[in-house]
């Protein structure tokens, strides 16, 4: 087994794809973006909706696009997605108002859409060609390893690009750079991944095929059970994962009055966001490449309803570290949080792997990408209108408590899945 773990690691597609998430996940605006749009006048309410929009867009064209990589190939897909990735970057660049920003958070949408799943899939056929399909957890872990390190690259290299463009904006003008290499990237993926199939299907039935893949999809209720508990902690921890932007920017610069003379206020939040997030990201980085190794105690399944009681556990925290200033505890708990969601990743593309038709992949995982959407589109507006109106700290009291009742009925683990 070691040797095909050595083997897998020399491959030279499988390196392709540990680079396609590199730089997919070069967002230099990242660490800024929700104290920028803050600072633009917006509250947590107004933030909530453009939220909104974006993942209503993604959840719209969710389905169409995962039949569209399944029918017409993944490759021209997934170009296509970074195509709308940098018109996103554009009208963010060119942004001087909520309609302007409405339109990047539109496009960043459809980007999202044309990305989600499919690249998955691609992985997933892969993996069957070269006989490797059981070790998916390790190779999709490995992978996603890389997009965080590119996660970890970004933030830093952000702290030099926040603090010499002449301004934030201008941070969405540099993300383009990246993208188009990964468009060239994509391009040079082996035709025998982009498994295009003749098809009848045209844009005028998509509507129609969606619904009977989602039929098909529901009545698999172990499926549908493992998508829904994926989907539900991956939207909540979207919605709330830039919420520390704003708390530790009220307090980094009253604890850092003595350090880094000679640099204003505004800066100094910069540079520690970018080194927090940084960090952040190196150790995801680790967690998510190393996450198989827990499969020697649970199985994929039970580690997922683990960790989602955890991540309650956090939330109730944060709530007596807010209520109590205690900053550094605030830190260290989002520092979990992201560990926590990078490593079971990994685990619900294990389970998923193993109960849903190949045939299907990418829009089984566009599936999964959809409810995400539509757990998002719900929270985000909520969540900051609990945040405008009442405080962050019950904001994620609420949430603890939601996701320890959430998760009595989606517990997962191999021999529940199996009695289902």
């Amino acid at each position: 087994m070691e040797n095909v773990y050595q083997t897998i690691k020399r491959d030279k597609q499988i390196w392709k794809f540990c680079f396609y998430g590199l730089l997919k996940n070069l967002k230099f605006f990242e660490p800024y973006l929700l104290i920028y749009l803050l600072g633009m006048g917006m509250s947590f309410f107004k933030i909530g909706i453009l939220y909104a929009i974006r993942e209503i867009v993604t959840y719209i064209f969710e389905i169409p696009s995962g039949i569209f990589a399944d029918n017409y190939g993944k490759k021209k897909e997934l170009m296509t997605c970074f195509a709308f990735y940098i018109i996103s970057f554009i009208f963010f660049f060119i942004g001087t108002d909520i309609y302007i920003l409405i339109l990047a958070m539109i496009f960043f949408g459809l980007g999202e859409a044309f990305r989600s799943g499919t690249h998955k899939a691609m992985i997933y056929s892969y993996l069957e060609q070269k006989n490797w399909f059981e070790y998916k957890t390790f190779v999709y872990g490995r992978t996603r390893s890389f997009s965080l390190i590119g996660s970890s690259i970004s933030a830093f290299i952000s702290i030099i690009f926040i603090l010499n463009v002449p301004s934030t904006r201008w941070i969405f003008l540099i993300c383009i750079v990246p993208y188009i290499l990964d468009f060239l990237l994509i391009s040079s993926y082996p035709a025998t991944l982009d498994e295009r199939r003749e098809s009848e299907l045209s844009f005028k039935n998509f509507f129609e095929a969606s619904i009977r893949h989602i039929k098909s999809i529901a009545s698999n209720k172990l499926l549908e059970k493992i998508l829904i508990s994926s989907s539900l902690y991956d939207g909540i921890f979207k919605t709330i994962k830039d919420y520390i932007q704003p708390i530790l920017k009220a307090t980094i610069i009253a604890v850092t009055v003595s350090s880094l003379q000679g640099i204003n206020a505004d800066s100094k939040v910069k540079i520690y966001l970018g080194v927090i997030y940084g960090i952040f990201y190196i150790f995801s980085s680790v967690a998510s490449k190393n996450v198989y190794r827990l499969n020697r105690v649970f199985d994929s399944g039970k580690w997922m309803s683990i960790f989602f009681d955890i991540m309650a556990i956090l939330s109730i925290a944060l709530f007596i570290a807010i209520k109590n200033n205690v900053t550094i505890i605030v830190i260290a708990i989002f520092f979990l949080l992201y560990i926590l969601k990078d490593a079971r990743r990994p685990l619900f593309v294990d389970v998923c792997g193993d109960y849903m038709n190949k045939t299907e992949r990418a829009t089984v995982l566009s599936v999964d990408s959809q409810l995400r959407a539509l757990f998002t589109i719900i929270f985000a507006p909520v969540f900051g209108f609990i945040a405008d109106n009442y405080s962050l700290e019950v904001l994620f009291l609420i949430i603890g408590v939601f996701i320890i009742i959430a998760n009595r009925f989606l517990y997962i683990s191999k021999d529940r899945l199996e009695e289902v």
